[in-house]
């Protein structure tokens, strides 16, 4: 390889990505298996107003990217969130980001071993590990060989992932039961419940966030990243609610509440389309996340690198401009996961708390854009004035703080103990580590 194609710069990777590729990885990592788990448990809560409650999450989801907005709106960000956190919050926080991001994506297994569940229970017959082992490595080898391929594959499955669940609205508007606002079976846990499922939703209808660390191979990520953020995300939550309207209407309230989607599935569509909807439905979505989680963990781990904490040549790019050594790690150690048979509930949650505390790490200093880059803040087309700035910020961190009390109830003493002990543990290795670290700008103007 050439010295330009073992440089680990993030400023040696291309910008391919157009605004339907954007659209594509947001859109396949907000979709996953939130939508087929976390249903029922909203039903349960709140009743047949649980299209209500998608609005809900989306109006606390859409307060908590604000700040992301801003901020992706304003300047290209080649480590995509290290970046933001480099920038606003300083080197040590942004060193303890590093630890905190690796960590939280050790569960990508999880995603192979949830596909392989789906399809042994589907069709009856394979070994979930091999399942879970093969579908990793196809998009591991698929993410090798360029952003661009990554893009083409993952547009297909996303089609395939929003006509599935088109199906299932479009089939199932038609047998909805009469009566369906009545009050005995609508907003059953009052405004209390309504706003708690709200809350538990935002599991279902977040993610568009993670396209910012596309930033840096998008071709133009101040125009492309907010509108794509804002609009995947409500326009996921819609497709959710009149899912919801479904899901909650067909059948009798107390056989849905807490029952995934593949019940009321398989009552209003044919042997057919029930496959269709189960393998391009809850099969595609697990894959488009996975698939998109290859695309874009690598880069804010690459900017990292190029800073100091990791070494260098971690972040090496392959003649395809990939991240190759990164991309490997990430592999070998899901596949680690699954062979072993590491918990994966485990490491999918280990970070639940960390990333909050990295949202609200961004958040609460959004403020600070008008000092980082005023020359650029100045052209923006997202910039606000004062008072608007201060209400940004308020919003984002009060979403994040209760995104982070929302995760917090979810988990055991041993679960928030491990979480509080990565936390630790990153600003640690910050300390540490800082004398090596020497971080540099890695914000420009597009």
């Amino acid at each position: 390889m050439s010295d330009s194609q073992c440089s680990s710069s993030t400023k040696q990777l291309k910008q391919v990505l157009g605004f339907w590729d954007l659209m594509g990885a947001s859109v396949g990592q907000i979709i996953g298996a939130g939508i087929m788990t976390l249903l029922g448990a909203a039903i349960a809560m709140t009743g047949r107003s649980v299209p209500l409650a998608f609005l809900v999450a989306a109006l606390i989801t859409v307060c908590q990217y604000l700040p992301v907005i801003l901020i992706s709106g304003t300047v290209r960000l080649r480590g995509g969130q290290y970046t933001m956190v480099a920038m606003l919050t300083g080197e040590k926080f942004a060193g303890a980001y590093t630890i905190m991001f690796i960590f939280s994506n050790l569960s990508i297994s999880m995603y192979g071993l949830s596909f392989a569940s789906y399809f042994v229970s589907l069709f009856g017959f394979g070994n979930e590990k091999v399942i879970a082992l093969a579908i990793l490595t196809l998009f591991y080898v698929l993410n090798c060989f360029g952003i661009d391929k990554f893009a083409k594959i993952q547009n297909l499955i996303v089609i395939g992932l929003v006509l599935a669940l088109g199906v299932f609205a479009a089939f199932g508007v038609r047998d909805i039961e009469p009566g369906y606002f009545a009050k005995s079976t609508f907003m059953t846990g009052g405004m209390l419940g309504l706003l708690q499922a709200g809350g538990l939703l935002t599991f279902a209808v977040g993610g568009a966030s993670c396209i910012v660390n596309l930033s840096a191979e998008s071709k133009k990520p101040t125009r492309d990243i907010p509108i794509v953020m804002i609009i995947s995300t409500l326009g996921v939550a819609v497709l959710y609610g009149i899912i919801a309207f479904v899901a909650a209407g067909v059948l009798p309230l107390e056989q849905v509440a807490g029952q995934n989607l593949t019940l009321v599935a398989a009552k209003i569509l044919n042997r057919p389309l029930y496959i269709f909807f189960i393998v391009c439905g809850a099969g595609f979505a697990l894959i488009s996340t996975l698939n998109a989680q290859y695309a874009w963990a690598p880069k804010p781990v690459m900017q990292a690198c190029d800073d100091g904490w990791l070494p260098a040549r971690l972040a090496r790019l392959s003649k395809y401009n990939t991240p190759i050594i990164i991309l490997t790690i990430l592999y070998v150690v899901a596949v680690v996961c699954i062979l072993t048979g590491l918990s994966v509930a485990v490491l999918g949650n280990m970070c639940l708390i960390a990333n909050g505390v990295i949202t609200l790490m961004i958040n609460i200093c959004v403020y600070k854009m008008p000092k980082v880059c005023p020359e650029v803040w100045e052209k923006s087309k997202f910039k606000v004035g004062k008072g608007i700035m201060t209400l940004v910020t308020a919003l984002g961190a009060a979403s994040a703080i209760f995104a982070i009390i929302l995760n917090a109830s979810t988990l055991s003493i041993t679960l928030i103990l491990l979480n509080v002990a990565v936390i630790a543990g990153s600003f640690a290795f910050s300390f540490l580590r800082s004398k090596k670290a020497h971080v540099e700008v890695s914000y420009e103007e597009v």
